[in-house]
């Protein structure tokens, strides 16, 4: 689990590099650094993550 904090000590785990760090040395969590909320960031802007979607509307892609 990325975001849920770790039974020690008030430890959390990075969601992007997956490094352990305390949330009071964190301005950004779920992030340990800028760096890594930055690089999360570009992923959402370069449509690297997406959202699951099902539409109710059956499109028919062989239309002349």
């Amino acid at each position: 689990m990325l975001h849920s904090p770790n039974s020690r000590a008030n430890l959390f785990t990075c969601a992007e590099c997956s490094k352990s760090f305390e949330r009071a040395e964190s301005k950004h969590v779920p992030f340990c650094s800028q760096r890594c909320q930055q690089i999360d960031l570009a992923k959402w802007l370069r449509e690297e993550y997406g959202l699951p979607f099902e539409s109710d509307e059956k499109v028919d892609f062989e239309q002349e």
